[in-house]
């Protein structure tokens, strides 16, 4: 059989020290680069790996926020439309209030402006009841000096209390 192989023109010393540099270059490769290589990559794919899934996450937390900021803007829009009719009703009802007041002073000051109308208008009635008897009192002079005989005094009392009812 060598001499077959070495017809064929295989040196088994030759092919031997090449089949041992093979293998261990073999090895040498095998534990050098192909491991650590095959380590870079299963790293890479795992963080590519983890990415994905934090970017997936992240997505639906982000819907989860946009839901829960779409419900906040409702309840402050909400919010915001009770603040304003509560707003206007308490608006409506100080204009009520204001109004009633000022209704009030302006039946106040009637009662007031009419009070002083009273008081004047007895103060002129004593003015004018006592110049008219004193008028009274100067006619019925000048009617004493006149004709004493016709003066009643039952029509001077008589004409006295007409004008103290009027």
């Amino acid at each position: 059989m060598n001499e077959l192989l070495e017809q064929l023109g295989i040196n088994w010393s030759l092919f031997l020290w090449q089949a041992i540099n093979f293998f261990v270059i073999l090895i040498v490769l095998t534990f050098f680069v192909y491991k650590p290589l095959i380590k870079v990559i299963k790293e890479r794919s795992q963080k590519i790996k983890e990415g994905l899934e934090k970017a997936e996450q992240a997505g639906i937390r982000l819907k989860e926020v946009d839901n829960i900021a779409k419900g906040k803007i409702k309840e402050a829009e909400a919010e915001s439309i009770n603040i304003i009719k509560n707003t206007e009703e308490k608006s409506k009802i100080l204009e009520r209030e204001l109004q009633k007041k000022n209704e009030e002073k302006q039946v106040q000051l009637q009662k007031e402006l009419q009070d002083q109308l009273k008081k004047q208008l007895e103060e002129n009635k004593k003015l004018v009841l006592s110049q008219a008897g004193e008028l009274v009192k100067k006619a019925i002079i000048k009617t004493v000096e006149l004709k004493p005989e016709a003066i009643d005094d039952a029509l001077i009392k008589k004409a006295v209390s007409e004008i103290n009812e009027v």
